[in-house]
């Protein structure tokens, strides 16, 4: 099971051993010793605060109404009040100092009997003085039914005078009532009860839900044209305002009046005759916010359900085949927020987690049938989602929280045969769980053993990618909207049994400006939805083309811009300079690359462009530390692979030698380091110092001679002057070593051929140099456009024409004189030709 809940509140463990102790020492009905009776069924949460105050109700013997209070930081129950009637209580609120309680409630059927000749009101709510008992104020005596919630500032502060109480009308309108209050001595008591302020919020609304923790209150309005959703936001003084107005693509049409955070009331919930639509707004702390309602299924066999990604101006509509539908019908959807995921449940069924922060691409949601989708002790859909990563189970009362379990994710990852499956895991543990040594360690793991079988992705592009993007993004602000998240452009395959269509929405409107929290994170991403997502976040394909450019170009711009780089790489490397103290077993930066120098300053240099482009509140010198610590973290995270590949093959006490033959771990490791730079040139980054010379050293072990070259001519491997100097020291010059030899170095780029010829006295070597010395003959004789005589009848001495033809051109251009103006010792035609003839013997094998 990938979601794991933990009971935060149980009215049968946190409340029950507490009234059996008030029964004994000081009965709160009567002499009776037993003040909750046999009416545990009574025993009901109520209300959930801003604090985690949790309230709830019981009946006692007499059926006396009593309504206590559960504090989650101190694990105490404190009874609050008591109504010596039997009430069913439909919405209860305390305010923060706990001295103001308002209760709304249903007269009970014996209530109504008493009074048949005196109709009263069926519904009432009551402000009431509880610190200490003392006034009851009656606050509305209507039919319909009234929710009640206080206001909890936002900031902290020291207590206020006034409490303000919000009250939600069945008859579609809000109403907040200030309360100011008076102190004498220890007692609170309200002022001016006759004449509370009043003021009417919202009207004709069809639908409303309370966000606690942000303290906004959501509505919907139906308008002739489209439903439009509002939001208020309550600040700690008395103001409010209406922040934001979003129209809606559905349509509620003419239904009653639905409370979402504000009816904990289940029994009266399936009471209900006809139930209406399910909607909920989810939010979470960077910015995401969402609407979700389920749809009328096409057929019994199918669920459908829709979500708005607001913050994104899209919606997705979810319709899901149900592998068997009971005799019974499928209950509603349930919903609930996890911050980073809006879980869909339907139990027994499925369990669809949709990723909100990143909900472009289908292959990050999670899909779960089966076992996957069992949620222990959550087994009904009359489920509320009062806080992010809570839920509350209104049948029974239990408030539990929801977390992923992460040994699970990790079972499933090794588990699941689809890349959508894996991705979703590797997505989830890497930016929901959080990027630590241990979890890359045990991830890299799984990468080693299931790369050849991803065939949609590259794991370790996304490991890359997404262990960078949680390690910045924890350090800087807005970071996460310009860092790729993902090595992916798009994904377009179909995932078994489900329909996703994607419908473009407008975009809601923030009626203030300069607003902060949410708001202004919301803010944020709204902007950024604007404009295209590749354009914001920074982009490989960029990258490879001004290093492709840097390659193509030899200007004085391009040198100052090299030289650049160059600065740039030195300050990537002065951080990993750790990595030769430290105990790392992987010989890197052990030596330069010039290349890899190049491309780690250039990249450095592009994601100083990109931050400054869109990061312009960030500062100079803070967009440069940024760039450089994104670089040398990702050599890092490469080192890493690294390292525990080495570990793992037990690489640690083997000591290179181009004269050891390969094991088969080393043939592994070699395989590993190919998928490494595989993945690396795809997204156009660098690679540690050392890197191709290591590669170099595993695969002259692992692979036969044609293979060898093979990879060399394809760019697998990469020859290094390290590498080659060290082949030449190593092995001596026999038939087989010296084939191997000749064959190097005949692929040696020029600058490091001409170095090692230099520098090694050898036959080969000497082959090399005529080599050279040739290529410089032809480029002369091309630049001069020197015309010479062709000889038509080649020698009969010599079978192998293109060396007769060879040695013919080069013993005419000496007869000219052309050998005075090259400067290379000791070398006529003469030698020429036997070296010549030695090399092509040599590759024919004769």
């Amino acid at each position: 099971m990938l979601l794991q809940l933990n009971a935060q509140f149980d009215l049968q463990r946190d409340v029950v051993p507490w009234l059996s102790k008030q029964s004994v020492r000081a009965p709160l009905e009567d002499s009776s010793a037993d003040i909750l009776g046999n009416n545990l069924e009574t025993l009901q949460t109520v209300n959930v605060e801003r604090n985690g105050n949790i309230i709830y109700t019981w009946k006692g013997t007499q059926g006396h109404t009593y309504i206590g209070l559960y504090d989650p930081n101190s694990q105490k129950n404190q009874h609050l009040y008591t109504f010596e009637k039997d009430l069913h209580v439909i919405s209860c609120s305390v305010n923060k100092e706990k001295t103001l309680l308002a209760v709304s409630f249903l007269q009970s059927t014996t209530e109504e009997r008493l009074n048949l000749f005196h109709p009263v009101s069926k519904c009432l709510t009551l402000l009431t003085e509880i610190h200490p008992v003392n006034n009851v104020k009656v606050l509305k005596a209507v039919d319909s039914c009234i929710r009640v919630q206080f206001l909890y500032p936002v900031a902290e502060t020291n207590a206020v005078p006034e409490s303000y109480l919000l009250l939600i009308s069945e008859d579609k309108y809000i109403e907040k009532i200030d309360i100011r209050v008076v102190k004498e001595g220890d007692n609170v008591m309200i002022e001016n009860a006759s004449q509370l302020s009043r003021q009417r919020i919202a009207d004709d609304l069809i639908w409303t839900q309370w966000d606690m923790m942000e303290q906004t209150l959501f509505y919907i309005v139906s308008k002739e044209s489209r439903d439009t959703l509002y939001c208020i936001q309550f600040y700690p003084d008395t103001n409010f305002k209406l922040i934001l107005e979003a129209p809606l693509d559905i349509s509620l049409g003419n239904i009653g009046l639905k409370f979402v955070n504000l009816d904990y009331n289940y029994s009266q919930d399936q009471e209900m005759i006809s139930k209406p639509l399910n909607v909920q707004v989810f939010t979470s702390e960077t910015g995401s916010l969402c609407v979700c309602y389920n749809l009328v299924p096409v057929s019994p066999e199918e669920v459908t359900y829709s979500v708005s990604f607001l913050h994104k101006g899209y919606s997705k509509t979810y319709t899901i085949t149900l592998d068997r539908v009971e005799s019974s019908e499928v209950k509603d959807l349930a919903f609930f927020n996890l911050d980073y995921y809006v879980a869909v449940y339907v139990p027994g069924h499925f369990l669809h987690l949709l990723n909100t922060r990143h909900p472009d691409l289908m292959c990050y949601n999670f899909f779960l049938t089966g076992g996957n989708a069992k949620i222990n002790r959550l087994h009904t859909s009359a489920i509320l989602s009062p806080l992010n990563s809570m839920v509350l189970d209104r049948s029974t009362g239990s408030i539990f929280t929801v977390v992923m379990n992460k040994q699970a994710l990790l079972q499933f990852l090794w588990n699941s045969k689809m890349d959508s499956d894996r991705l979703a895991a590797l997505h989830c543990l890497l930016l929901h769980m959080g990027s630590t040594k241990e979890l890359e360690t045990q991830i890299i793991q799984w990468i080693t053993e299931n790369t050849s079988t991803c065939f949609t992705f590259d794991p370790i592009q996304e490991f890359i990618t997404a262990s960078l993007y949680w390690r910045m993004c924890l350090k800087a602000i807005k970071l996460d909207k310009v860092l790729p998240y993902t090595s992916l452009l798009y994904w377009n395959e179909d995932i078994p049994g489900i329909i996703c269509r994607t419908h473009i929405i407008l975009l809601p409107l923030l009626k203030i400006q300069n607003c902060k929290g949410f708001w202004e994170k919301l803010s944020s991403s709204l902007e950024r939805s604007k404009c295209a997502e590749p354009h914001v976040r920074f982009n490989s394909r960029v990258l490879r083309k001004e290093w492709n450019k840097l390659s193509d170009q030899r200007t004085e711009e391009r040198t100052v811009y090299t030289k650049s780089a160059l600065e740039n790489a030195k300050r990537v490397f002065s951080i990993l300079n750790a990595w030769n103290t430290e105990e790392h077993i992987v010989p890197l930066f052990q030596e330069e690359d010039y290349q890899q120098q190049l491309l780690t300053g250039l990249i450095v240099a592009q994601l100083k462009d990109h931050l400054t482009r869109h990061l312009q509140y960030a500062g100079k010198k803070k967009i440069d530390q940024i760039a450089v610590d994104y670089v040398s973290k990702l050599l890092d995270l490469i080192c890493q692979i690294m390292e525990n590949v080495w570990k793992k093959h037990s690489l640690d006490t083997w000591v290179f030698s181009c004269r050891q033959q390969g094991r088969s771990d080393v043939n592994v490791v070699f395989h590993v380091m190919c998928w490494i730079l595989q993945a690396t040139n795809g997204m156009c980054v660098p690679l540690p110092p050392g890197f191709h010379t290591l590669h170099m050293d595993l695969g002259v072990r692992c692979l036969p001679l044609h293979t060898l070259l093979h990879y060399i001519d394809h760019g697998v491997l990469h020859l290094t002057e390290k590498w080659v100097m060290k082949l030449l020291k190593e092995l001596d010059n026999t038939e087989k070593n010296e084939k191997l030899k000749l064959s190097i170095l005949t692929r040696l780029p020029e600058a490091i051929g001409h170095k090692v010829s230099q520098l090694w006295d050898d036959p080969v070597s000497t082959n090399t140099i005529a080599r050279n010395y040739v290529k410089l003959l032809l480029e002369k004789l091309r630049n001069k456009r020197y015309s010479m005589l062709v000889v038509d009848r080649l020698s009969p001495r010599t079978e192998f024409l293109p060396l007769n033809y060879l040695v013919n051109m080069l013993a005419e251009m000496e007869r000219q004189g052309w050998m005075t103006s090259v400067e290379q010792d000791n070398m006529n035609a003469r030698s020429v030709e036997e070296l010549a003839l030695k090399h092509t013997t040599m590759l024919l094998g004769l």
